[in-house]
């Protein structure tokens, strides 16, 4: 009797617990609702090392020490990156640009991301960085813009003004209220 007693109670604590991890069912889209509707992200990763390769050569790198998911909101999914980040692209010479900013935020659904706080974009080849404390980047068009004031130092120059555009590796530029000395070769 004692032997059925065990069985029954040991048929019995699996049923139990069957039935409470069938009951525990919520579905993802309502974790995800919950999570939006709190303001939190989806995911959060810590130390972020991300290295974009295309046929084998380094595209581009990320590094940031957090980033937030909130791929759950359904009109506006973003993807924040609140400690900053720096951001290297490479073209096929192996020249660089990296930009570096203390606040970013990616629009998932337009590609265009907004960079804040100590905002500089450095192309190494042509030794020219620029300045801002606020930039946008549309990353569709690979081109970059503020209506901030900035700073613009190149081999040459150091230019200042308020509104600037430019191909993200800051070859061709169009720069707004400038004031500075600029050099001009006249030959």
């Amino acid at each position: 009797m004692n032997r059925l007693s065990f069985h029954n109670f040991k048929n019995i604590a699996a049923l139990l617990l069957a039935a409470m991890f069938f009951s525990c069912g919520n579905e993802l889209k309502e974790i995800q609702d919950f999570l939006a509707e709190k303001n939190l992200p989806i995911g959060t990763v810590e130390d972020v090392r991300l290295i974009h390769t295309d046929s084998g050569r380094v595209v581009t790198k990320l590094i940031a020490p957090k980033m937030n998911d909130f791929a759950n909101r359904t009109d506006h999914p973003f993807t924040e990156f609140p400690q900053g980040l720096a951001v290297t692209t490479y073209d096929k010479n192996g020249d660089s640009v990296t930009m570096k900013a203390n606040y970013a935020i990616n629009f998932n659904k337009t590609n265009i991301s907004e960079a804040k706080e100590g905002v500089t974009i450095q192309n190494y080849a042509e030794k020219s960085i620029l300045k801002t404390d606020q930039l946008f980047w549309d990353a569709n068009v690979h081109y970059i813009y503020t209506e901030k004031e900035f700073t613009l130092i190149t081999k040459s120059d150091t230019i200042t003004g308020k509104g600037f555009e430019a191909n993200e590796d800051l070859s061709k530029v169009i720069m707004k209220s400038v004031s500075g000395i600029i050099y001009v070769n006249e030959e």
